[in-house]
């Protein structure tokens, strides 16, 4: 396997022209190649600059999770890239391997509660959309961009090796140019996620029985007590804020 490290979108997008299949943090992938074959050219981001970026409104694809876990992102990606796996692997495992290549997409909670677009690259250009389309046809992520919310949070909750995915709950509150607030809320339940965004001017009472009408407050009661939770801890932060 001849493995690309380009230095330029324009060498990046040269790879993807000539077939090479990305590699990520190659966490995910070297065990199935090991299995079925390596492919013959492979290419990985970590040479690229705008895939390494870690800044407060923006993440590379190519940022290992410790780095985020360690960065000025909110901290809602903090504590959702502090919660995968050991050290090992968040030293290796990047951010475009865990969005786009994982099965558990521990980081997409956290994106969708920020809201976040992607830039994405292919053989004819880069150009933005949204996180559905990332997840749909898996192009090949450059970077993810959001605005800084208000105030957010995570919870992971402990689950059983082998089992299940552990229930996660991710939140954040953002601010409208009319003063008004919203808030986003992301639950992963089993391997499914599923994401809503309601009001919360007038605190916790009014968000959670905006989400109670929503797909939020079909889950089971045990995941509805951790997001009433959650919520209710968010939004008395965002009252000292």
């Amino acid at each position: 396997m001849l493995l690309r490290l380009p230095t330029s979108v324009s060498e990046a997008q040269e790879c993807l022209a000539e077939g090479a299949v990305p590699i990520g943090g190659a966490t995910l992938v070297w065990a199935t190649w090991q299995r079925d074959g390596f492919p013959e050219l492979a290419l990985s981001l970590r040479g690229l600059p705008e895939a390494n970026v870690v800044g407060r409104e923006t993440l590379g694809a190519a940022a290992v999770l410790n780095q985020v876990a360690a960065g000025p992102v909110p901290e809602v990606l903090r504590r959702a890239a502090g919660s995968v796996g050991t050290g090992a692997v968040r030293r290796t495992a990047t951010v475009g391997g865990n969005l786009v290549g994982s099965t558990l997409r521990c980081l997409l909670p956290p994106a969708l509660v920020l809201d976040a677009r992607c830039t994405v690259l292919e053989p004819h250009g880069r150009y933005e959309t949204d996180l559905a389309e990332v997840l749909a046809k898996r192009p090949l992520l450059l970077s993810l961009h959001w605005r800084e919310p208000l105030v957010s949070g995570y919870r992971k909750l402990s689950g059983d090796a082998g089992g299940q995915p552990p229930l996660v709950v991710a939140g954040a509150v953002h601010g409208a140019g009319d003063g008004a607030r919203r808030l986003r809320v992301a639950v992963r339940d089993g391997h499914e996620v599923l994401s809503e965004s309601v009001p919360c001017g007038t605190g916790a009472g009014q968000a959670l029985d905006a989400l109670r009408h929503t797909d939020v407050g079909a889950l089971p009661a045990a995941a509805r007590d951790v997001v009433r939770q959650e919520v209710t801890t968010l939004l008395s932060r965002l009252a000292d804020h």
